[in-house]
Parts: C-alpha cells; sequence; structure tokens
C-alpha cells in the first residue's frame, strides 16, 4: 500500500501516463477518459451511454490493457442468459461435475449494449457489480479484485431493448457520454491510422492488477473536510428538494460523489479534496440517479441540465475550509 504524504503525487504521475497512453489510440477526449479513470480509481462502474462509433468498446479495451487487467467483453444481446454471464456446472471429459467461470470471473468487464441484454441478465451482471460475487448452483464463489464493469449503451436505439431500471442504473457510479471528436480531433485520428498502416494499437502496460488495487487504497488517503462533506451532502439533498426533478439522488450517490471527488483530487496531485472537485464530479455521479418529471423530458431537458442547476444555486464552501480535519 501507498503511504507518506506523497500519496497524491504517486497516483497523479501514475495514472497521467495510463491517460497518456490512453491518449495514443482515443484522440481528443482527455477530459472523457479522466472520468473513466476516476470511476476505476474509486472502485466503481461506469456506464457509457453515447451513439455508436465513438470509441466506447475502444476505451474500454485500451484501460484493461494499460492497466495489467484481465479483460472479457460481453455482447449483451437478447439472447444472452444469466449463466452465459456467470458460468456453470458442466461435466468434464471424466464424467466429474465441475465449474466452467464466465467471462464475469474477469478484472474488467465490457458490457457492450448492457441495454439490450434481458431483465435477468442485466440482474445476473449487476448482481455481481454489487457483491462482487456469484451465485450458481448453491455455491458463492468470490470475484477476484479488482472487478470493475464498463457498460454501454446506445440513446438514439429503443427497439428490441430493455432500459435499466432506476434501481440498476443506481449501481453504476457515473454515467458519462463521449461526443463526437472536434474536427482538429477527427483529422488527427485519421493521419495516425494512415500512418500505423493498421487498425490495431498495441499499448503499453502501465500497471499491473497489484499495483491498480495499491492505488485504489491510496485514494482512500485522501482528506476530506468537515465543509466538503457538508457541500456534497447539501447537494444531493437539494435534488430531493428540487421542483425540477421528480425522485432525488440516493445515498448510494452522495458515497458516489465523495469517492469520485477524492479521486480526482489524487489525479490533480492534492492529498486533500477541493469543493470544485465535488462541483466537478457531482454531473457525471447525480444526473443518471434522478428521476425528471413528464413536463421536462417531454421538453427534452436533460438530467445533467437540471443537476448543474441545482448545484450552481448552493453556496460553495470557502477554499480554506477544505484543509479542516472532519
Amino acid at each position: 500500500m501507498i503511504e507518506g504524504s506523497d500519496v497524491a503525487s504517486h497516483i497523479a504521475a501514475t495514472i497521467g501516463r495510463v491517460i497518456d497512453e490512453i491518449e495514443r489510440v482515443v484522440v481528443g477526449k482527455r477530459p472523457q477518459i479522466e472520468l473513466v479513470a476516476l470511476g476505476l480509481l474509486a472502485d466503481g462502474h461506469v456506464l457509457i451511454d453515447d451513439v455508436p462509433g465513438v470509441a466506447k468498446t475502444l476505451i474500454a479495451r485500451s484501460f484493461a490493457q494499460v492497466l495489467g487487467l484481465s479483460f472479457a467483453r460481453i455482447q449483451m444481446t437478447p439472447d444472452v442468459l444469466a449463466s452465459d454471464l456467470t458460468g456453470s456446472v458442466v461435466l468434464d471429459a471424466q464424467r466429474n461435475l465441475v465449474f466452467r467461470p464466465g467471462p464475469l470471473f474477469a478484472n474488467l468487464i465490457l458490457a457492450d449494449e448492457v441495454n439490450r441484454a434481458t431483465p435477468k441478465a442485466q440482474a445476473a451482471l449487476l448482481e455481481a457489480m454489487e457483491e462482487r460475487q456469484i451465485s450458481t448452483d448453491g455455491e458463492t464463489r468470490q470475484l477476484e479484485r479488482p472487478f470493475l464493469v464498463i457498460a454501454t449503451q446506445n440513446p438514439v436505439e429503443f427497439e428490441g431493448t430493455y432500459p435499466l431500471p432506476e434501481a440498476q442504473l443506481d449501481r453504476f457510479m457515473l454515467r458519462i457520454r463521449i461526443g463526437y471528436p472536434s474536427e482538429e480531433a477527427e483529422r488527427l485520428m485519421i493521419e495516425r491510422r494512415l500512418s500505423r498502416r493498421q487498425d490495431e494499437v498495441t499499448l503499453t502496460s502501465i500497471l499491473s492488477r497489484d499495483e491498480l488495487r495499491s492505488i485504489q487504497r491510496g485514494v482512500e488517503l485522501i482528506h476530506v473536510s468537515e465543509a466538503v462533506i457538508g457541500y456534497a451532502v447539501s447537494i444531493v439533498q437539494a435534488t430531493r428538494s428540487s421542483p425540477r426533478i421528480a425522485i432525488g439522488a440516493s445515498p448510494r450517490g452522495t458515497l458516489a460523489v465523495v469517492k469520485l471527488a477524492r479521486a480526482r483530487a489524487a489525479l490533480q496531485g492534492r492529498d486533500y479534496v477541493l469543493p470544485d472537485d465535488v462541483k466537478a464530479v457531482a454531473g457525471p455521479a447525480l444526473a443518471h440517479r434522478v428521476l425528471l418529471p413528464p413536463e421536462q423530458w417531454i421538453r427534452r431537458i436533460d438530467a445533467e441540465q437540471v443537476v448543474a442547476g441545482v448545484v450552481n444555486a448552493l453556496a460553495v464552501p470557502d477554499v480554506g475550509s477544505a484543509l479542516t480535519p472532519p
């Protein structure tokens, strides 16, 4: 485990190298890559909600390579069974019953188009995400840590899908959108592809699985003052009282905000959380946890806009209070 006052600087330098390596293949999306990194640093699961072709799968696979994690990609289609994810007991060549692990027994899972799987398959995935264990045939098997899920879904295609209910969306620490690249970034992407003369890019592994676990434990050493805790709680409480929100964020959302704020502070080389850290992660951590009333989504008002309005309406604690011990 990382010890001492240089915890944050070590995390910032190491994860900075991870992000730099991933930027070799994902061009012009450093803020989005950093958000995914925050989720993984905080030992949480990430939902990427965006249109096809914007590097959702590439980002997940790249993180697995650079972090030295075992990786499994699951194409979540309507015919996927729960046992296809968890594994099942089969007869081996000697006619003995043995357990054959499913793809969930990897460190980093890409659940591609998660909203295309049936609710039963989704439930098997969500159980593993929450409990970090799998129960099959009357036996519970622990999943090796880290166990991290990056799920994707297409927000513009609804035929043949099973949207995740709010209770299951709540299991994701944050939701992000990648967005289209800028003209300059797209031009650079094409130039790099032409120069290497192949689609594949071999990324360098920056960390091992054990080193990532050590860094995750290091994030737990980041200081959070009483004032910053109060600020995070006030944001979540405000989502529950806002007239623009039908159902506010859960207590799990409050924990997610604090965990992500700690990870952001560490990524910036600080061993303490500032109110700006909380403000920066509030949208990705809370927007998928709130339910807007019908008149809001009929007007195509986005939940992130509503959460941003809630955050901006609250007083921000002064920076000095962030250094006060809780």
